[in-house]
C-alpha cells in the first residue's frame, strides 16, 4: 500500500466516525511531531498497538479485502505491567469490502454492529488440521443460542452483535452502506493469534510516496 492510499483511508475513517457520532482517544489525531515528543508515560499505547491499523491483507486490493482498525485497549499477555484482560476496537467497513476467512487461536470475541449498514458474517467450525468443517456452527446473536449450516451468512442490524469463540472461522463485509463495527474481546494480539484459511498477510509493507497523517501502531518511536 502507499503512504497516500493509507493516509485518504484514515481521513474517510475520521469523517465516518464523525457523521456516526464516535469520539475516538485523543492519540487519534496525535501527527509524528506529537509522537516524537512523547516519553515514556505513553508506553502502553506503544507496547499494547494501540491506534490505527490498516491492511489490505496483502492481496494489494483494499477495496476488495482490506480493513480499517482502531484498537481503542489492549492488555498484554507478555507484559505483567498491563492488568487489562481486555480489549476493544473499533472497526471501520466498506461495503463488499472483505475480511478473508480467519479464526483466533485464543481470542473470543463480540463483534457489535454500531451503526451504517448491515454487517454480514460468514461463518465455519475448524477441523482439526484447521480447515474449513461442513458441520452444522452454532452461533451466540445477542445472548440468544441458534444453530446454522456451515457457511451460512449472518446478517446484523445496527445494534446487533455475534459471540465468536476460538477456532471459528468467519469473514466478514457490509452492505447497503459503510459499517461502523465494534470489537469487544479478551487481550489480543495480532502478530500471533490470526489463522487465515489463505495466504494472507496481516500488516502491509507501505510505500512512502508521501508523509505520514498518523502513524499505524507498528510505527511509532521509542522513547
Amino acid at each position: 500500500m502507499t503512504r497516500s492510499e493509507v493516509n485518504q483511508i484514515i481521513r474517510e475513517g475520521l469523517d465516518f466516525c464523525r457523521r456516526m457520532s464516535f469520539h475516538l482517544p485523543p492519540f487519534a489525531l496525535w501527527t509524528p511531531e506529537d509522537w516524537a515528543a512523547r516519553g515514556h508515560e505513553c508506553d502502553e499505547i506503544r507496547d499494547n498497538m494501540l491506534g490505527w491499523d490498516v491492511t489490505d491483507f496483502g492481496l494489494g486490493d483494499f477495496s476488495r479485502h482490506g480493513l480499517l482498525v482502531f484498537t481503542i485497549r489492549n492488555g498484554n499477555a507478555q507484559l505483567p505491567q498491563y492488568l487489562k484482560p481486555y480489549a476493544e476496537k473499533l472497526l471501520i467497513i466498506r461495503e463488499r469490502q472483505v475480511t478473508p476467512l480467519h479464526f483466533h487461536y485464543s481470542k473470543m470475541e463480540d463483534i457489535i454492529n454500531r451503526g451504517g449498514g448491515e454487517l454480514v458474517l460468514q461463518v465455519y467450525n475448524a477441523t482439526e488440521d484447521y480447515q474449513l468443517a461442513d458441520t452444522p456452527v452454532q452461533v451466540n446473536l445477542d445472548g440468544c443460542v441458534a444453530t446454522v449450516d456451515a457457511g451460512a451468512r449472518l446478517r446484523l442490524a445496527p445494534g446487533a452483535s455475534i459471540t465468536l469463540p476460538t477456532h471459528m472461522y468467519h469473514q466478514f463485509w457490509a452492505e447497503g452502506e459503510m459499517v461502523l463495527c465494534g470489537e469487544v474481546s479478551a487481550v489480543n494480539d495480532d502478530n500471533v493469534d490470526n489463522h487465515f484459511l489463505g495466504q494472507v498477510g496481516r500488516f502491509p509493507e507501505i510505500e512512502e510516496d508521501e508523509s505520514p497523517l498518523h502513524l499505524l501502531c507498528t510505527e511509532y518511536p521509542q522513547a
